[in-house]
């Protein structure tokens, strides 16, 4: 898939080495100043690239090369770009037992203290703010990111949306156009707020966030104009209500510890400190730049990047700012795009965000063993005609956006742009979507040969894993995706709905989910999975998994056709265990082959279920015990358990008006088995799965019910980062 380039792990001869305390005029050969002075190492990365440029031009450029950066920080404030004559091979490393710092921040000072709203404060003015000259929306104090002011104060309380002139509540709206106005609940809201318009409204319904600067308040009616358009009609997913929010960014609202309000008129940035925080020994940076690095070739022209390396790098403080999404929802969604209007955000993932390091055509590519922090997009992005590139061992954490996008061309377009052949494996994804909570662990949208292996997921709003990005039966790029053995939990948070650890759309032959280790995702209305195979997924091999401790099921499809889903264990759903909402035909659609509900949606066999008095098989009775059940799901040579001792169940299920789930219809076992499935499958407790500390025993495994169906002996102890000698 790459080429095998490996980084020397000590100087060697015509390396350059960088300081931040040297010179872009010396030569950058000497790891320190010489004696006299007069040479030594650089002193910025944009120094190496003209150094390596000069040599290209002189024809002394023998490569390899290793770039060697000395620890300490390196300030910038703006992205640094690599185009194809930058091309290596080269290796961009830090120097041995060293730390160097790519640092997008500046450390505020000169603090004096104040009161705000009752509330002891410090205050320190910057001028550049109120000449308009620079702003942030984050702020990062002793290497943590703390918040803007938000009301409601709890993290778990929220306004409600009272009503949405012109709209309904009735129904599915999500796909109808959104809105720039709303009614506030009265005395939720003030239309007195200093600065009212950097006072943003932060909508949370469905799958995705809508931040909505405020516009105007109408005090007599409560009537909200904000100045983003929401991408869904502001209602609640579940539910005859509107869409719950909380605004920030509130100066009235400034009094908890660790908080700050950036007064952009005055050129103000204020502080509550935490107790034992003092000016003298608190590090406050706000940053300057929005990303880092971009190896920028041309897809189209046939201009690579290629042969770069970036290895025990840290890339700190970053900031976001709303994007325009407007491009992508014409090309992607064109019944939710408005060209009167500016969105708030796309309508799944936030693919729309940027990462910090980010490349378009690059080849043969690595970064490895990287730390990206405290930033406020994606983290690392291989979007148009990447190929053969690497993606290893790296920590992302900290993000206002997702942790990694792999993303080309659609069917159809420029097949330059096609995207494949990396591999993103080893990384520790985590503490992520914390300004954008849609954002993903792992995004994969059009691309193939994609190896997303033996990473550690955790901590997000949304889901962990997210592969394919056509909905339905449409042609397709995504295919051969290996998601393989990584450690996925805490997902969603409670926050978002609809999402799965692994989250899947479209058909994607090749593609295969194996090995994986999933449990505690979290809904906030409905839809939280361990592994969710949706609108159209199809041909996909899911085995070998470990899944437990969802709100939902642990496997849900919604339709798609010919997955096969066998060898694996899914245990305590709060749902129930197993469920398909849709038969393989889905939609209707004029790409839907004649007869295609001749085909089954997926295979379900040798598995172990494990319920605690949830039903096994959850779905509509019409879907799944007419006639053409067998069709729908393909189900045999099960081991089915209920650890109180009952027999397993199937059922029914929806949920109220107030978003809580009720069961509507039961049915046996037998009943199940009568309809075609499950008629050799045995209920017995599995003795390979521990039940109590939710773990597989293969020792348990010879001469177990499980063995005895011809389940295969698995366990998830690989899952998730492999020590550094086992990763390539």
């Amino acid at each position: 898939m790459t080429v095998n380039q490996t980084a020397a792990d000590r100087p060697a001869d015509g390396d350059l080495f960088v300081d931040p305390d040297g010179d872009d005029a010396w030569s950058g050969t000497h790891p320190e100043p010489t004696d006299d002075s007069t040479d030594g190492p650089l002193a910025t990365l944009e120094g190496a690239k003209r150094a390596i440029r000069d040599r290209k031009r002189r024809a002394e450029f023998a490569g390899p090369l290793t770039v060697w950066l000395r620890g300490g920080r390196y300030t910038i404030d703006e992205p640094i770009t690599f185009d194809p004559d930058d091309g290596g091979p080269i290796t961009y490393a830090a120097y041995p037992g060293e730390k160097p710092v790519i640092d997008g921040g500046v450390r505020i000072d000169n603090w004096s203290e104040t009161d705000v709203n009752g509330t002891t404060a410090w205050v320190t003015d910057l001028p550049a703010i109120a000449q308009d000259e620079w702003s942030f929306a984050s702020l990062f104090v002793d290497g943590e990111r703390r918040p803007r002011p938000r009301l409601p104060k709890g993290e778990d309380e929220f306004f409600w949306i009272e009503d949405v002139p012109g709209a309904g509540i009735d129904g599915d709206h999500f796909t109808s156009a959104g809105t720039r106005e709303f009614i506030a609940r009265e005395g939720d809201l003030d239309p007195d707020w200093q600065n009212l318009s950097d006072v943003e409204v932060v909508a949370l319904h469905y799958w995705i966030e809508e931040r909505l600067p405020i516009e105007s308040i109408d005090p007599q009616t409560n009537r909200v104009r904000t100045e983003l358009g929401s991408v869904f009609s502001l209602v609640d997913d579940v539910g005859d209500r509107f869409a719950r929010y909380y605004v920030e960014n509130v100066f009235e609202a400034l009094s908890d510890p660790g908080e700050w309000y950036l007064d952009r008129p005055d050129g103000k940035l204020y502080y509550v400190p935490k107790a034992g925080e003092t000016p003298e020994n608190t590090t406050i940076v706000a940053p300057k730049t929005t990303r880092f690095v971009e190896l920028a070739g041309d897809p189209e022209a046939g201009e690579h990047v290629e042969y770069l390396r970036f290895q025990g790098l840290t890339f700190r403080h970053a900031d976001w700012k709303q994007l325009d999404p407007s491009a992508e929802l014409e090309t992607y969604w064109p019944q939710h795009y408005d060209p009167e209007t500016v969105h708030a955000n796309v309508p799944q993932a936030a693919f729309h965000l940027p990462g910090v390091l980010s490349a378009t055509s690059a080849r043969h590519c690595v970064i490895k063993d990287c730390t990206i922090e405290h930033v406020g997009f994606y983290g690392i992005e291989l979007g148009d005609g990447c190929r053969g590139n690497r993606i290893v061992g790296n920590e992302i954490v900290d993000t206002g956006g997702g942790g990694m996008k792999v993303s080309g061309a659609r069917a159809g377009e420029d097949r330059s742009r096609l995207t494949g052949e990396n591999q993103v494996t080893d990384n520790h994804i985590h503490d992520g979507g914390r300004v954008f909570h849609s954002s993903i662990g792992v995004l994969v949208r059009h691309a193939f040969d994609i190896d997303v292996s033996h990473n550690h997921i955790h901590d997000y709003y949304y889901s962990g894993v997210s592969v394919g990005w056509v909905w339905g039966y449409t042609e397709h790029v995504t295919r051969d995706i290996r998601i393989e053995n990584n450690h996925i939990h805490d997902i969603g948070k409670g926050l978002l709905s609809d999402m799965g650890g692994i989250y899947t759309l479209g058909g994607q032959p090749g593609t295969v989910v194996r090995g994986n280790h999933i449990h505690d995702v979290r809904r906030r209305n409905y839809g939280g999975w361990a592994i969710y195979t949706d609108e159209g997924s199809s041909h996909i091999l899911i085995e070998n998994n470990l899944a437990y401790d969802t709100d939902s099921q642990p496997f849900h499809q919604h339709y798609g056709r010919e997955n096969i889903v066998r060898n694996n264990v899914f245990a305590f759903g709060g749902e129930g265990q197993i469920t398909l909402t849709r038969p393989a035909s889905g939609r209707t659609s004029e790409r839907v082959l004649a007869g295609d509900d001749e085909y089954a949606s997926f295979t379900f066999q040798r598995n172990i279920v494990v319920t605690d008095g949830r039903p096994v098989f959850v779905g509509r009775r019409s879907l799944l015990l007419d006639d053409d059940a067998y069709r729908s799901i393909l189900s045999d040579a099960n081991l089915l358990w209920d650890v109180g001792g009952d027999e397993p169940r199937c059922a029914s299920g929806t949920y109220d008006a107030e978003a809580n789930w009720i069961w509507t219809d039961d049915y046996t076992l037998e009943e199940w088995r009568e309809s075609g499935c499950d008629r050799h499958s045995v209920v017995a407790e599995p003795e390979f799965f521990e039940s109590e500390t939710r773990t597989l025993d293969t020792s348990a495994f010879e001469g177990s019910p499980a063995d005895e169906l011809g389940l295969d002996p698995f366990n998830v102890e690989d899952a998730g980062l492999r020590p550094p000698e086992k990763r390539d």
